[in-house]
């Protein structure tokens, strides 16, 4: 069950459903800049890196300037420890995530949504009965997560379980929220939010690996400007998606930047890490921070 969740919280962003391959990374040369940024206050530095959930094993090493910026930090900070699911309450959990008894998602959403669910639970090897008893918001995650392994990339090699392992022990851990937190808010949305949310996912599986290349490269170059182009055009766009997406992102991004804002005036150094949507656009983190007069830069 631990090892199960720990998957699907780490596809929680729509950015960090997609799981591009850094193959490429280590031959961009030094002269590139990657997607970190520095955030500098009179007594502390704060290193943000946007993170992608989902690699592969040949996506390492990273690039030189996020390994050294670890390196100088004192403490890591992360979204949510996902290392800490076993510290969640079960029976809370299990409320939140599956219906129980003769409930199914089947009575909460529409035939149409209910087909696709048939349809592509068939085409990933998921038994329909599994299926039904899983509320349609973490339906949407196992989904993602299944689709996003069928293509050969995996949770533990993404970029926070790369950290969280080389931190463990070694290094203060810190999150912005929690596991709590985020199931919270994913089994907060009505049920129509929620189908809304599983109905996108449903559509838009195929194109996935269609999407990877580009994200690939925009991730690899610090191209925050073509993530931004492309997240927008994926889900921000979508007008019945727009308040999922303002809690999802905008409404966190404001919470985590008034958080690392409390790291800027305590002194020491901070690495965080974020999944890369939450730092991009007008308000991202980047441009929250920037906005309240501290020095920001890429690199």
């Amino acid at each position: 069950m631990g090892k199960k969740f720990s998957v699907f919280f780490s596809t929680l962003i729509f950015l960090g459903l997609i799981a591009p391959d850094f193959s490429d990374v280590g031959a961009l040369g030094q002269d590139r800049k990657s997607f970190l940024w520095r955030v500098q206050s009179a007594t502390t530095t704060v290193y943000l890196l946007g993170s992608i959930h989902f690699l592969k094993q040949q996506s390492y090493p990273l690039p030189e300037a996020i390994e050294s910026a670890y390196e100088a930090s004192d403490v890591l900070v992360v979204e949510a420890n996902v290392n800490d699911i076993g510290k969640l309450d079960l029976t809370t959990l299990m409320d939140r995530a599956f219906y129980r008894g003769e409930d199914g998602v089947q009575k909460h959403v529409s035939h149409e949504t209910y087909e696709w669910i048939k349809r592509e639970t068939q085409s990933l090897g998921i038994p329909l009965e599994l299926a039904q008893k899983q509320k349609p918001w973490l339906l949407t995650l196992s989904l993602q997560a299944l689709e996003l392994m069928r293509l050969g990339y995996h949770p533990r090699l993404g970029v926070d379980y790369h950290f969280l392992s080389k931190a463990q022990g070694k290094k203060k851990i810190l999150e912005l929220e929690s596991l709590e937190e985020q199931i919270k808010l994913l089994s907060g949305f009505s049920d129509r939010e929620q189908e809304l949310f599983l109905l996108y996912t449903l559509k838009n599986l195929r194109f996935i690996a269609g999407q990877v290349d580009a994200l690939a490269r925009a991730w690899a170059h610090g191209d925050a400007q073509t993530v931004e182009s492309i997240l927008a055009k994926n889900a921000k766009h979508d007008v019945t998606l727009a308040r999922i997406y303002e809690k999802l992102l905008d409404e966190r991004n404001v919470k985590m930047g008034s958080k690392i804002e409390g790291y800027l005036s305590s002194g020491g150094s901070y690495f965080v890490i974020v999944g890369a949507g939450h730092l991009v656009g007008d308000q991202g983190i980047v441009e929250i921070l920037r906005a309240k007069g501290y020095g920001v830069e890429q690199f």
